[in-house]
Order: structure tokens, then C-alpha cells, then sequence
């Protein structure tokens, strides 16, 4: 089978990517840009609408990101980021919203590229449980359907995996952190378990009655990276009906810039393929929040077609190919948010 061809016939998902940290002048890796135009092909960054059409990208999830410098004022930061991509959405220009498995069907059927909503980050919901659940109300009516209960930080919601020294304590969610999860089991939103700690992570799996995702997560039996899985918690995840997104940020590809290469991304895809199955794996690519110090294995969305050639070349089925490239994202998409 022609690789190009099976590609091109995919609905490609993406489940996490910073994008529009990009289009208000906050780039992680060239600040001095100010604001890219996301419907030009950019000389930096990872994403944009031509890239993504280039790469085959049938839908992006675009994380609404809170760095640490922000934190203070988290809610009105993520309304801001979100408040940006309603402009890119509205301007009608080869990008729509989608909120369901179905409108991200439509969107293909009708030549555009469907974009997804997540926050990355529980902060961005308050300190304060009940205006904390409003706040996830008003996010989830404003088309949000993803949500990072944690980044590396503690937050009301519980604790990070970057939380790791004595003085930082112990401890996972926290009993807000349980109550968002059933609130946004009940809205139809999905739980996103990238940047839990593991005590948090378990906290989350003994409570989740709806599909789980690490939106951005490689292997941990082959970089013992705090942000990465074990096999076991890949597994629990896939239990759970959900999937694990494998990343292309460098430092959870390789802790040496010069293996972070494509072919190391498809040695952390093949370990985790053997510890979920190819029902419960995605892509995750994390693209725009990474620099090029930890090292590049993909230079943009523009070169995603290389990861279904290689898989094909590797032996895997074309079903099973299509559902690793986006069916699983779509389907999980479809059994949480509709």
C-alpha cells in the first residue's frame, strides 16, 4: 500500500498542542516573534493552517496554557487564550470549533480543519470549589471539552508530577479535584491525566467512570522521566476505555538532544503499543511547547505523514494504523463529549 495514499485517507487527531501560546506573543521558543499568524506558514513554531493541511491533520486540540509566570491570574489568561482562538474560529478561513466526534466529521466532509479546546491546568478554574465548577460550566459552554487537572505545579485541584522534592509534600487530588472530575464526567468532558503526579494519577483512576487520557506522554521504561508512564499506568488508562498520546517533546523522547529523533518517537509508540494495544494509542505531539535545546524529532505538523509510513513499514496494519493516527482520539472523543 502506498503510504502517502493511506495518510491522506486518515482523519488525523493531535491531542495537545500549545499553538496559541504563539498567536498572543507568548512563544515559548521565539518570544521576540510577537503574535504569528496562524493562517500563514510561519519560518518558526510548529503549527499552523498550512502546516497542518501540508501533515494531513484532520483535527487539532490547542492546549490553553498557563506557565508559571501567570499563575496569579490563570483564569483571566486561559479566557484570553480562548477568547484568541474564537478569532482564528470565526474568521472563516479553513478552521472551525468542533465539540463532538461529529463535528469533526463535518469539518472533514467539508475540506476544514476541525480545532478542539483543552486547558492545561486546573488553576485556571480558581481556588474556590463552587466557583470553581461555574467556572468549568462556563469553559465547557464556551466549547472547552478537555481539561489538564494539573500542569507540573500543585493547584487546588491537586498535585503535579513536577512536584517531586520533600518540601513539596505528598499527596494526589485533592477532594475539589474529585468533584471536577464528576463534573466534567457529567458535562461530557474529557479527563486529561498528562502532568499528574502518580499519586494523583492514581487518585484519578480509582475514581473515573469515563474514558481517561495522557493527552502527551511517552514511555517510561525508556526515559524514566517523572512526566512519562510505566507500563502499568499506560494500561490502567487503557482500562479505563481511554488512550495515551505519544509526544514529540524532546526531553521526554531522550534525555540527549541528539537521539531525540523520529525514529526514538516510534521506540516509545512500539513500547507503548505493546502495554495498551492498538485501541487505547494516539499522538499527543506537544508541538509549540517545546524548544529545540531538548532536541526536534518532528520539525512540524507539516512532517506527520513520515509516522504513518514508518508504521506501515514496521509491519502494523492499516486499520490499526488509522485508529493510532486518530480513530482512537475520535472515538474517545465520541464516547465522552458526543
Amino acid at each position: 500500500m502506498n503510504a502517502r495514499a493511506l495518510h491522506d485517507s486518515l482523519l488525523v487527531v493531535d491531542g495537545h498542542a500549545d499553538t496559541v501560546l504563539d498567536l498572543v506573543g507568548l512563544s515559548y521558543a521565539h518570544p521576540e516573534d510577537g503574535p504569528r499568524d496562524f493562517f500563514e506558514r510561519g519560518v518558526h513554531g510548529h503549527i499552523d493552517l498550512p502546516r497542518l493541511i501540508e501533515g494531513g491533520v484532520g483535527c487539532q486540540v490547542f492546549a490553553l496554557f498557563t506557565d508559571d509566570k501567570l499563575v496569579a491570574e490563570a483564569r483571566a489568561h486561559t479566557w484570553r487564550l480562548l477568547e484568541k482562538m474564537e478569532e482564528v474560529f470565526a474568521a472563516g478561513r479553513g478552521i472551525v470549533l468542533a465539540r463532538t466526534a461529529a463535528e469533526i466529521r463535518a469539518a472533514r466532509a467539508a475540506g476544514q480543519v476541525a480545532g478542539m479546546l483543552s486547558i492545561e491546568g486546573g488553576e485556571a478554574l480558581g481556588e474556590d470549589a463552587g466557583r470553581g465548577l461555574d467556572e468549568l460550566r462556563a469553559f465547557h459552554e464556551r466549547g472547552v471539552r478537555l481539561l489538564g487537572l494539573t500542569w507540573n505545579r500543585r493547584n487546588a485541584l491537586g498535585r503535579g508530577a513536577g512536584t517531586g522534592t520533600a518540601a513539596d509534600g505528598r499527596g494526589g487530588l485533592t477532594d475539589f479535584g474529585r468533584s471536577v472530575v464528576r463534573e466534567m464526567e457529567a458535562l461530557g468532558m474529557i479527563v486529561d491525566a498528562s502532568h499528574l503526579s502518580d499519586e494523583a494519577l492514581d487518585d484519578l483512576l480509582a475514581v473515573a467512570t469515563r474514558p481517561v487520557v495522557a493527552s502527551h506522554s511517552d514511555s517510561r521504561a525508556l526515559v524514566p522521566h517523572r512526566r512519562n508512564l510505566g507500563d502499568e499506568q499506560a494500561a490502567r488508562i487503557a482500562k479505563t476505555g481511554g488512550l495515551v498520546g505519544v509526544t514529540f517533546a524532546g526531553i521526554f523522547v531522550d534525555p540527549d538532544p541528539a537521539k531525540v529523533t523520529k525514529e526514538r518517537v516510534l521506540e516509545h509508540l512500539e513500547r507503548l503499543l505493546d502495554a495498551v494495544g492498538p485501541d487505547h494509542l494516539g499522538i499527543g505531539s506537544d508541538f509549540d511547547g517545546f524548544t529545540d535545546k531538548f532536541g526536534i524529532a518532528f520539525g512540524s505538523a507539516g512532517e506527520l505523514p513520515w509516522l504513518t509510513e514508518a508504521l506501515l513499514a514496521h509491519g502494523h496494519a492499516p486499520v490499526d494504523i488509522a485508529k493510532i493516527m486518530g480513530g482512537n482520539w475520535l472515538r474517545v472523543i465520541e464516547e465522552v463529549c458526543g
